[in-house]
């Protein structure tokens, strides 16, 4: 990863929160590899440490992203982008156990509704519109958009938006499952204090929660519940479960052991 643009993700850390915010405006936050590697300069040491308990994907704009960068791809072939596996790499951001909250504001498009997928909770301004329009292009999603919207809508709603190519509104987005909630006002300050919650808690367990419900869409129903059994059970013996407990039965807060 050489000579990363570090302007096109700003990141910043506050009370165990990363917050990182697309940084390229005039493009919408189109997606390109400058801010692929600077996402993954930012985010490859997170899984060894747990001074981090979760993730805020927003922007620095009034759009959260319109997708990926057509002027970058417009130029390949075929043959060129099946060589580089192109989007591949986007699944090292999926995979990461950390939290990842994705905060949308504006249009979520193409690679941007996609990418926010990746997130495990998606926030959205009351303005905020989604939408997977690849077919206009004589394209079809290709960053997880037939995958991930199927699991989190259902086949007839991913059909009927990935083969008309319209775009929904926040709210509509929140009724069919994409959405986890919708804020109409204060909406930096709500996000971060939905952060601030999540990241308040034992880091194992919330990564633990995280890869569990992961595999519940990757699984039968009984290779899930074994899964989620062996990791309850371990977790009974970190820290911060012992902590958890002994504060529950001391009517106090639970600290943070493991960091």
């Amino acid at each position: 990863m050489n000579n990363i643009d570090s302007t096109s993700v700003i990141s910043e850390v506050r009370n165990r929160v990363l917050y990182l915010a697309l940084n390229r405006p005039s493009k919408l936050n189109a997606l390109n590899r400058a801010v692929f590697d600077r996402l993954m300069e930012i985010i490859e040491p997170l899984e060894r440490h747990q001074a981090i308990g979760c993730i805020v994907l927003g922007s620095t704009s009034d759009h959260f992203c319109a997708g990926a960068d057509i002027s970058m791809l417009a130029s390949r072939n075929a043959e060129a982008l099946r060589c580089d596996d192109m989007f591949a790499e986007w699944q090292a951001f999926a995979d990461l156990k950390v939290p990842k909250i994705a905060a949308v504001k504006g249009c979520a498009l193409g690679g941007g509704c996609e990418l926010a997928m990746m997130c495990d909770i998606i926030y959205a301004r009351e303005e905020a519109v989604f939408g997977q329009p690849e077919v206009k292009l004589g394209l079809i999603p290709g960053m997880g958009g037939t995958q991930r919207l199927t699991r989190r809508v259902g086949r007839a709603k991913a059909m009927e938006l990935i083969l008309t190519g319209r775009t929904i509104s926040a709210h509509q987005a929140c009724d069919m499952g994409l959405v986890s909630r919708v804020f109409t006002a204060d909406f930096d300050d709500q996000v971060r204090a939905q952060a601030e919650l999540i990241a308040s808690y034992g880091g194992v367990a919330t990564r633990a929660a995280v890869e569990a419900i992961g595999r519940a869409e990757q699984t039968s129903l009984a290779e899930g519940l074994l899964f989620e059994r062996r990791v309850y059970h371990g977790l009974w013996n970190t820290d911060d479960c012992q902590e958890g407990l002994q504060a529950f039965i001391d009517k106090r807060p639970a600290k943070v052991v493991n960091r």
